[in-house]
């Protein structure tokens, strides 16, 4: 599934677990986990407790996201 087949959600990174992966709480309180895309672990894009972002969530799997866009 690529990229543009993902559902955009928008969220706040609420914890930091180890291996790089994240807890997100979505807009309307749903907690899932997420990992950095490969154009955020490239560009060496920090994210860290309280940034909101913008993650890519495949219909298929609503409890596993990946983090493609980290708002100002």
């Amino acid at each position: 599934m690529s990229r543009d087949d993902l559902a955009q959600l928008e969220g706040k990174i609420v914890d930091v677990g180890s291996g790089g992966i994240y807890t997100v709480q979505l807009e309307n309180e749903t907690e899932l986990s997420a990992k950095l895309c490969g154009k955020m672990r490239r560009f060496n894009i920090k994210v860290v407790v309280g940034d909101k972002v913008t993650v890519g969530v495949s219909p298929y799997d609503l409890s596993h996201g990946l983090i493609m866009y980290r708002h100002k």
